[in-house]
């Protein structure tokens, strides 16, 4: 397996070149942006920024860029059988919001709708479209992992998935990586099982629709592999602008969902059906940048590759963090994880922390020290590192608030979340000022 080159990596981001000192640890909640997104983001805005779908040279040019090739590029990360499957949008919450008003029409009084209380994206639409349409809301929680004496070790479990099944079960949403446990769901498998028992009671219809956004940074997406019906990512996750994209099965855009565009537009066989309005096309386009900035990473020009050494580089910097967070002198702290404490490829470096016990701290102060310091500052060389960290729910309100002992929603949980151009020596910069905070 190659390993990605992280000088060559952080060298295509302006961002860490022009800010040596800084250390972007909020990467769940944003990525920096490649150098090639910004090349196509200007390049577009100088050269081709007309309407779409004239006959003249430009805007065969815009329409070829902003809707061939961009689609084209999120097709390849879905892994989708086709561009008519994707469809862009302002954000990963709008594309669910559409898919679900678009769903309106299939689902039925009496119907399940199975959701977790995972990120808001992908609950929070289920919830009012059955609302809507009078069906029932399960909830698959996520629950206590292991033995090893930690209450805040939580993750989902399929044999918790199943018995939420019935014969009336419409659809179930989940995620694929969750965004505080950073825990990697086994999508694939899960789907197998749900169908499975979903045939075997008599279900007439069951979709399914899968959260990508936290997953993306780090693993690449395989629709048809997982034999999911709709997916959600975010590109300013992964390391484009600020766009997501929709993957709608082409059955399901046929056989579930009626169109939200102009009546007189005709796009039953597209996904741009669940589009009401256009994206950014600025944005569209430069999302290919993306792509081929990923494409880089290795010499194979492989996005499976790519993945692959994004997955097994990022270990390094998960070893010494959860490593240091679940040591004895730590745990007797109060410090907890939030998630479980393994470091293999079933997690990625996104690592949500509490201090609790007899001397609490809260997640807030915990940062505050950070921000205080200009982030973070640590004396290295005669030269100031920042660090930015983050603390809260991070949308996932219901988990926090049903599933975390004695924890205060609005407080949360401190969150430091990592991707491939992040490094080691980083690592152990926000390690010694945890060290600080927690000798107090």
């Amino acid at each position: 397996m190659s390993t990605p080159n992280i000088s060559n990596a952080r060298s295509a981001f302006p961002a860490l070149t022009s800010n040596p000192a800084y250390v972007f640890a909020d990467n769940a909640g944003g990525s920096q942006v490649a150098q090639p997104v910004i090349d196509r983001l200007t390049d577009y805005l100088i050269n081709t920024n007309v309407q779409l779908g004239a006959g003249y040279a430009v805007s065969v040019a815009s329409t070829r860029r902003a809707v061939g090739e961009a689609t084209e590029g999120a097709k390849r990360l879905f892994g989708a059988r086709s561009v008519d499957e994707v469809v862009f949008c302002a954000s990963a919450t709008m594309g669910l919001e559409n898919l679900a008003r678009g769903l309106e029409g299939d689902v039925c009084e009496g119907d399940e709708i199975v959701v977790t209380t995972e990120h808001e994206a992908n609950v929070g639409p289920w919830k009012k479209l059955a609302a809507r349409r009078g069906a029932v809301v399960k909830v698959w929680k996520a629950s206590r992992m292991g033995d090893g004496g930690n209450p805040f070790a939580l993750g989902l479990k399929v044999d918790e998935l199943l018995p939420l099944i019935t014969k009336n079960t419409r659809l179930v949403a989940f995620t694929a990586c969750s965004n505080i446990l950073g825990s990697v769901v086994p999508v694939k498998e899960v789907v197998a099982a749900l169908r499975a028992d979903a045939r075997k009671k008599g279900a007439r219809k069951v979709e399914v629709a899968v959260d990508c956004v936290a997953y993306s940074p780090h693993r690449l997406i395989d629709v048809q592999e997982w034999d999911v019906d709709f997916a959600v990512f975010s590109f300013y996750k992964v390391y484009g602008p600020h766009i997501s994209a929709l993957y709608v099965r082409s059955e399901a855009l046929h056989a579930s969902t009626k169109p939200l565009v102009h009546h007189f537009l005709k796009m039953d066989d597209t996904a741009a059906k669940l589009q009401p309005g256009g994206p950014g096309y600025e944005l569209a386009y430069a999302s290919t940048g993306a792509v081929e900035y990923l494409l880089s990473l290795t010499p194979f020009r492989d996005l499976r590759k790519t993945f692959d050494a994004i997955a097994e580089y990022e270990q390094s910097l998960l070893r010494p963090l959860l490593g240091f967070l679940c040591a004895s002198e730590q745990r007797e702290r109060g410090v907890r994880v939030v998630g479980e404490e393994k470091v293999d490829l079933s997690r990625v470096p996104t690592v949500s922390f509490v201090v609790v016990g007899k001397k609490p701290i809260r997640s807030r102060d915990i940062v505050r020290v950070f921000d205080q310091k200009g982030g973070v500052s640590v004396r290295d060389e005669a030269k100031e590192t920042l660090i930015g960290i983050r603390y809260g729910h991070f949308y996932a309100y219901s988990m926090v608030k049903e599933s975390l002992p004695d924890i205060d929603v609005d407080d949360g949980v401190v969150r430091i979340s990592l991707v491939h151009y992040n490094t080691v020596e980083e690592v152990s910069r926000i390690i010694e000022i945890l060290k600080e905070i927690l000798a107090q």
